[in-house]
């Protein structure tokens, strides 16, 4: 299971270059708008130290990490939800994502260039956040609009049932976005939620804010008054904020691991910006991971928390979940403590869960099934 995340924000923010720091893919960063016009799209590792204590305890043949998926897409401008620059395409694109990485400039630089030609001395990350925001909002109010028109006549003339329930969530999305709001500030039901999720909306994805300042604050970025400003904008609408140095990120991706710790070291860090933000982007998808472990290989899944065993099984393989019987389960703390999984059995701590078992963060199973 991928995380599917898309890069976003002003045109020279640095998307691209955080884009290649996390993939070295080696997308174009140039120094002009719409530099990225077809969006990359780079399968990346998911850091996680246990995966290495389990390959250290069980010493497999291979160890698989899980993975998930960024995608860069093109600068945004003014007017985008009406077709500026490529605006549609952009959309589009923004459509088809799980999640909505957010990045922000948070730096002065006279060199690069802003949206419309304004320089540095025109910083202003709020702004920037609303200007974008404004083009999803929009972006969705015309598509509202257009399902409005569609869906009315119908619950009116024919009192559709299904027709009549999706009028009421028109009804309650037409005025906030209007407002300017987004559709992530509306509480849904349960079966409204599911009309919603029909619906496609750009703003009821989640949103991650990233920071991007110059090299030399990025250990003490609390100071910057714009990632101050940053963070009020973000608490407004309860979404995290992750401070990195997209050019940092990307020189740090060219090393190897001892000069890379060396150059965090220097840059006053304990941890890459890159780990900062699959973290947070983990936590904004609600997702986690479970192990399946044995002498042939380590792997790690993502699973989306909440999820039962026979989805977990599904995971791996359809046939899995189709012919689930049972899960033999253990978590990744008692093996620890216990060094095998005949000690864990030993010590009561092995369990065999069912169908209705939800699946928790750290858990190593091994699936029974019968097709």
């Amino acid at each position: 299971m991928a995380l599917t995340a898309g890069i976003v924000g002003l045109p020279n923010v640095g998307k691209s270059t955080l884009f290649n720091a996390i993939t070295k893919a080696g997308a174009e960063a140039a120094n002009y708008p719409f530099a990225t016009i077809d969006p990359n799209v780079g399968t990346v590792e998911v850091p996680d130290e246990r995966l290495q204590r389990l390959t250290d305890l069980i010493r497999p043949k291979k160890t698989i990490p899980t993975t998930f998926e960024f995608t860069d897409i093109a600068g945004i401008v003014k007017g985008a939800s009406k077709g500026e620059g490529l605006g549609n395409k952009f959309l589009a694109n923004i459509r088809e994502v799980d999640a909505i990485i957010h990045v922000v400039r948070a730096f002065d630089d006279e060199n690069v260039m802003r949206e419309q030609g304004r320089e540095s001395d025109f910083v202003d990350p709020v702004a920037d956040i609303e200007t974008i925001n404004l083009e999803l909002i929009l972006a969705d109010l015309e598509s509202v609009n257009k399902r409005y028109t569609r869906v009315e006549k119908i619950a009116r003339t024919q009192k559709d049932k299904d027709s009549v329930a999706e009028l009421a969530v028109l009804q309650k999305l037409k005025p906030v976005l209007e407002d300017g709001k987004s559709a992530r500030s509306i509480e849904f039901t349960d079966d409204e939620q599911k009309i919603v999720k029909q619906l496609f909306l750009l703003t009821t994805k989640p949103v991650l804010y990233v920071a991007n300042v110059d090299e030399d604050k990025v250990a003490d970025p609390d100071k910057l008054t714009y990632v101050q400003d940053i963070r009020t904008f973000a608490a407004s609408e309860n979404a995290e904020v992750v401070v990195i140095s997209a050019r940092a990120e990307e020189e740090i991706s060219e090393l190897d691991d001892e000069d890379k710790l060396l150059f965090l070291e220097d840059l006053g860090l304990h941890e890459s910006g890159i780990d900062k933000l699959t973290r947070a982007a983990y936590h904004l998808l609600g997702l986690a991971t479970y192990f399946t472990a044995g002498e042939k290989e380590v792997h790690a899944w993502t699973f989306k928390r909440g999820i039962k065993a026979p989805q977990a099984a599904g995971i791996i393989h359809s046939d899995f979940e189709k012919g689930f019987i049972r899960a033999v389960t253990m978590s990744y703390d008692d093996l620890l403590k216990y060094g095998s999984e005949k000690a864990v059995r030993e010590a009561g701590r092995l369990r065999e869960e069912g169908k209705d078992y939800i699946v928790q963060d750290g858990d190593i199973m091994e699936f029974r099934f019968n097709v």
